[in-house]
């Protein structure tokens, strides 16, 4: 009898518009199979009232699919890779990374506004204080306002509360067909991404061997390379997706080229640095641009931002 796979996501408009992205590639790819899809809410979507580094940042959007995953509810969960720990609960791993979509950050406004024209002051929403850092480096002046939501709360909040400009990740806005908002893609020498950004991962059950062989067929080796260099400098730094980390690889052939930076809240302080090496070394590229970071005093700056969002 062929078995029936449930894929567990969020219940976003976006997480469900990745899951059935994956869902469609693997039915086609295996007609007999049963696929369906469950949602569920995750607690970085229940709690919209409080700004995520003050939640807390250990599996905001992912721990409810793992459980689920856990306790066989679900058999595999297709998450963001920005949003996946670096540290898996016991008993899961990652089966597939797919094909990397555009990771650079980008400027919506219904004013119309790009970084470079925004006036004196202007008001800039993010919920990211990764984007926060780096927009304070390239312009003091700015004023960075926390918005909270789901993709379609943070574009309504951008008319409603007469922001000026809106800060976002392009692979969203472009997969919600929200392309001819876009007023500016951010070039990475101002706003470095967040480790995975742009990416699908799929996450399932390390002992499901035949669910491991399935997905594996949507696996892209040159995005899988990169966001394994990526992960690997974020768990060696200890940083977490709700602490100013930047991080982007590129992948050429047999060469990975990896640039990182670790800031302060009020971008003041930033250290930026980058590594390459081969592309079958790219953990261990990862680990040693953390390396160098660390050396440049990145801890110390890692662990005023610690102290800062506690006391906030």
């Amino acid at each position: 009898m062929t078995r029936e796979i449930i894929i567990g996501t969020r219940d976003s408009a976006l997480a469900l518009w990745q899951t059935n992205w994956v869902k469609d590639k693997l039915q086609r790819l295996y007609p007999d199979y049963k696929i369906s899809v469950k949602s569920v809410k995750t607690q970085g979507d229940k709690i919209l009232d409080v700004a995520l580094a003050k939640i807390g940042d250990k599996g905001l959007f992912t721990k409810e699919l793992e459980v689920a995953m856990l306790a066989g509810e679900i058999d595999m969960a297709v998450h963001s890779m920005k949003d996946l720990p670096t540290a898996l609960p016991e008993g899961l791993a990652i089966g597939a990374i797919c094909e990397r979509f555009d990771p650079r950050d980008v400027v919506v406004s219904h004013k119309g506004y790009q970084l470079a024209d925004l006036p004196e002051g202007a008001r800039v929403a993010t919920s990211s204080l990764r984007r926060r850092a780096q927009l304070l480096k390239y312009r003091p002046d700015l004023t960075i306002e926390d918005v909270r939501g789901n993709l379609n709360t943070r574009m309504r909040k951008l008319e409603e509360q007469d922001f000026d400009a809106l800060i976002l990740a392009a692979a969203g806005v472009e997969r919600m067909g929200w392309a001819e908002r876009i007023e500016e893609k951010i070039a990475y020498d101002i706003i470095l991404p967040a480790v995975g950004q742009g990416s699908i991962g799929i996450e399932l059950r390390r002992n499901d061997v035949e669910l491991k062989q399935i997905v594996v067929a949507i696996n892209h080796r040159q995005s899988q390379l990169a966001i394994l260099a990526e992960r690997a400098m974020l768990r060696k730094l200890e940083g977490g997706c709700q602490i100013p980390i930047g991080a982007l690889a590129l992948v050429e052939g047999d060469t990975v080229t990896l640039e990182g930076l670790v800031a302060s809240l009020d971008g003041t302080e930033l250290l930026r640095d980058q590594v390459a090496g081969d592309a079958d070394q790219a953990e261990q590229l990862g680990i040693q641009l953390a390396d160098k970071l660390l050396a440049r005093g990145a801890k110390k700056i890692l662990e005023a931002v610690r102290r800062e969002t506690e006391e906030a």
